[in-house]
């Protein structure tokens, strides 16, 4: 069997403002189906697979949780990393919780990758089965079609042959546009995909031989750790400790027997506005257009609305992204669109809550996004899941009315408890302590109003919480 380790603690911001540190791009659904992490998973489910590993960190945990459970997968184990520390030390923490079974196969794949070839993806994976039982360690690289800067490549010993594992000569960074043109000319080369294959066994080796520094403390982490709602916490002090490093510096070009698998299954990182471009449906223009969005008179250009209040229109537009959002736009050249985290460091740099911020905030309970904010008000609309319970609360600054709109809510105000249907209130004074929850099936809406002095999420004093948070 093959275990899937998936990657899914990044915060990517090249595909801002869809993409943000909130909310990153492998929880986005950019086709209005599955998200990238959604994709992944369905490719990963297979009888060839057995349950899958999640690398995530704490902000994420629920948002793993929830997406995969909503493809009906349920037996995942999810381990949350205390800190960044990039690829390394979490594919080693991985193969450490599989040690007790050493000729378990890991297959380590990004969650924010998009494959539309799902059976030449497998066909792959068998192909890469086959080498690292031997005792290889597999890299996976793209067959390249363009002399392409924003990918990193692998140089192999000999010609590219499909279907054939082949011994790996170098790791190439991302070139600029005269180097990239050279290695496509060579012939012998893949774009760097960021998908491995080995052995628990082998893997492990690598490191005690290559990076024996981190195998302590990784270990530490682990035996440290601990189990928390069902999410499995490394150990802070001894994971910290580690420096961050990625799995292709650490391992892959220092390791001697490392062999490329060629992918023909129509890949892409989507790490731009332009990659995401040409994944689309287009036009006879090469427009595509995404949701509440018209085109006139466009070429190469892509409009994507994700509010469905919000209609962008594009007249005589050539080679622009333009991408709504109900609390930010951007309008970008395609030729641009690499540079878009630049935009983001400028706004982080002025402290515009946009820059990380997403509009709907995702909670274990549900989600709440803000409506209306004035100096001494604030208008949310609340999502609670059916069985989502918010912690039992009091504030100090601020009073509360709620208006369910759909579903029912079961309503903590002191020590008197109530059920709430539609149309119907309550009044949540300054000071007491209340709690809102969802005894239903179907997930429960309502509307918050706040009013008072300050109106920061910071202003909760926490007496319960069934999701432990602090």
């Amino acid at each position: 069997m093959i275990y899937p380790v998936i990657l899914c603690g990044g915060s990517g911001t090249r595909l801002w403002p869809s993409s943000r540190r909130a909310y990153p791009k492998q929880f986005v659904s950019f086709d209005g189906h599955q998200s990238l992490f959604q994709n992944v998973l369905s490719r990963l489910s297979g009888p060839e697979f057995d349950a899958p590993i999640f690398l995530t960190n704490e902000d994420f945990r629920f948002l793993v949780e929830d997406q995969a459970a909503a493809l009906g997968l349920s037996d995942g184990r999810v381990i949350l990393e205390p800190a960044a520390r990039n690829t390394a030390p979490a594919i080693l923490a991985a193969a450490l919780s599989l040690e007790e079974i050493p000729d378990a196969l890991m297959l380590v794949a990004p969650s924010d990758h998009l494959v539309h070839d799902t059976q030449a993806f497998l066909d792959a994976v068998a192909v890469g089965a086959k080498a690292a039982q031997g005792g290889e360690l597999v890299t996976f690289g793209v067959v390249p079609d363009r002399p392409e800067t924003g990918y990193g490549y692998l140089r192999l010993d000999a010609a590219v042959v499909s279907g054939q594992p082949t011994p790996l000569a170098e790791f190439c960074e991302k070139p600029d546009k005269a180097r990239a043109v050279k290695l496509l000319q060579d012939g012998n080369v893949l774009w760097n995909a960021g998908m491995f294959m080995f052995r628990v066994r082998d893997i492990i080796a690598a490191f005690e031989e290559h990076m024996p520094q981190m195998v302590a403390p990784c270990r530490a982490a682990l035996s440290q750790g601990e189990t928390d709602l069902g999410f499995f916490r490394l150990a802070v002090d001894p994971f910290e400790g580690i420096d961050p490093i990625s799995i292709d510096y650490a391992i892959m070009e220092k390791a001697r027997n490392i062999v490329a698998v060629p992918l023909e299954a129509d890949w892409s990182d989507l790490g731009s506005w332009d990659t995401l471009h040409a994944t689309l449906p287009l036009d006879e223009n090469k427009v595509a257009q995404v949701g509440a969005a018209t085109a006139i008179d466009c070429q190469n250009t892509l409009l994507r609305s994700e509010d469905s209040n919000i209609q962008l229109v594009g007249l005589g537009l050539k080679n622009i992204a333009a991408i709504a959002m109900r609390d930010a736009v951007l309008v970008t050249d395609m030729e641009r669109a690499q540079d878009v985290k630049k935009a983001v460091g400028v706004l982080k740099v002025n402290k515009v809550a946009q820059a990380e911020d997403y509009p709907r905030f995702h909670r274990p309970w549900g989600w709440y996004e803000t409506l209306c904010l004035g100096d001494r008000f604030q208008v949310k609309r609340i999502m609670v899941k059916p069985n989502g319970i918010l912690s039992l609360q009091s504030h100090v600054h601020r009073s509360e009315h709620w208006i369910v709109v759909a579903g029912t809510a079961r309503v903590t105000v002191g020590e008197e408890v109530n059920l709430l249907t539609e149309n119907q209130s309550v009044y949540i004074p300054l000071g007491a302590v209340h709690r809102m929850e969802n005894p239903g099936k179907v997930p429960m809406y309502l509307i918050e109003v706040q009013t008072g002095s300050y109106l920061g999420e910071d202003d909760i004093v926490r007496y319960e919480d069934v999701y432990n948070r602090g």
